[in-house]
């Protein structure tokens, strides 16, 4: 029986030790959180065992502590908790910059018993109340061992990850913090800065805000993060950040002189390349625009239409995730768009809506 700390039970935190409790009923969990409520709610739950004070000295029991706060928050706890864990405990985080806590951990003659870690998971919203413990499945977990971890700790650690469904992958700190900088925080800087722009090009009577489709919210539906955590991500990565905006902003300056010469073949192998590497893209994974199990139906506009899809699929076990209505329809068939939580529930609720003559398309 193993006992796991935490400190910070927001998103990621809440995530990981509903995961553990899940597939490891038996084990004590601890945790620290700046916010009461999210503690209470935990233990109410029954995820969590004990609720910890900072600096705790009940951490010094724990086998494995989790650093789920802000960078800030987590550097100095690391230093704090440190000192104190017991010896063959093991130290990891959850950050998605691992540079500078690395460097923190190499200052503090940390490094024999930190692992960074990076779940490529998550999700718009923040804070334990939209934790889940599946949202890790299939997701990528970057582990990043400290020089002188032992080898045992590092497949102590990854079968744990492995255990709650994440796949994990060993990398150092520097791949780590270039590879997340092209493939996670390029996309949340691009998503904020088109949000902002058509914010600053709509005028009144702000007819871009109100016929904004699908492809349009696809895209900036991560502009809705945290911005204290992406403040922080954005300062903590700057150089990478920096190299790989520069790339980018020379393929824009590109893309931009091909269109004003009307280059037709630049035109059409920017779209079809960018086609053919997308589709290439392993979907299984969660990471920050996760996989979406969508189907689209035609509805007639009657009362009682969207009630009766639901129940059609309630009395068959299947769980809807989120249902609405398209005002605007542009590259999206149908009116009213179901998702699911996965995608044998999608397959079998199109079956059976197509069963059931209704006309349905695949998102």
């Amino acid at each position: 029986m193993k006992t796991i700390g935490f400190v910070g039970l927001g998103l990621i935190g809440g995530s990981i030790a509903k995961s553990i409790r899940r597939v490891h009923p038996d084990w004590r969990l601890f945790a620290y959180n700046r916010s009461k409520e999210s503690l209470a709610a935990a233990l109410g739950e029954g995820i969590i065992d004990v609720v910890l004070e900072e600096n705790d000295p009940r951490f010094s029991e724990c086998d494995l502590i989790f650093l789920c706060a802000p960078v800030e928050v987590n550097l100095s706890h690391l230093k704090s908790l440190g000192s104190r864990i017991k010896p063959g405990a093991i130290m990891t985080d959850v950050g998605s910059v691992k540079g500078s806590i690395h460097e923190a951990a190499r200052s503090l003659g940390l490094d024999h018993v930190f692992i960074g870690g990076h779940p490529m998971a998550g999700s718009e919203r923040s804070g334990y109340a939209f934790s889940s413990d599946r949202l890790l499945e299939n997701a990528y977990y970057i582990l990043t061992p400290g020089g002188e971890v032992p080898v045992s700790a590092i497949s102590d650690l990854t079968e744990i990850v492995s255990s709650i469904g994440a796949i994990p992958m060993v990398l150092t700190c520097q791949e780590h913090d270039f590879i997340t900088a092209g493939v996670s925080h390029l996309p949340h800087l691009i998503a904020s800065c088109l949000v902002n722009l058509v914010k600053q090009l709509d005028t009144e009577p702000y007819y871009m805000k109100m016929i904004a489709a699908g492809g349009f919210r696809d895209i900036t539906r991560i502009a809705s993060s945290s911005p204290e955590m992406w403040q922080q991500i954005c300062l903590e990565n700057r150089e990478n950040i920096s190299q790989v905006l520069d790339a980018y902003i020379r393929m824009l300056v590109q893309v931009r002189c091909q269109i004003d010469d009307r280059n037709q073949g630049y035109i059409y192998d920017l779209f079809e390349s960018s086609r053919e590497y997308r589709n290439s893209i392993d979907v299984r994974t969660s990471g920050p625009i996760s996989k979406v199990y969508t189907i689209y139906v035609d509805l007639a506009d009657e009362a009682g239409g969207i009630a009766s899809i639901a129940t059609v699929l309630a009395t068959e076990g299947i769980s809807i995730k989120n249902i609405g209505i398209i005002h605007n329809r542009e590259y999206e068939q149908g009116v009213l768009k179901i998702e699911f939580y996965d995608p044998d529930s999608m397959a079998k609720g199109h079956a059976l809506l197509t069963k059931r003559n209704y006309i349905t398309y695949q998102g």
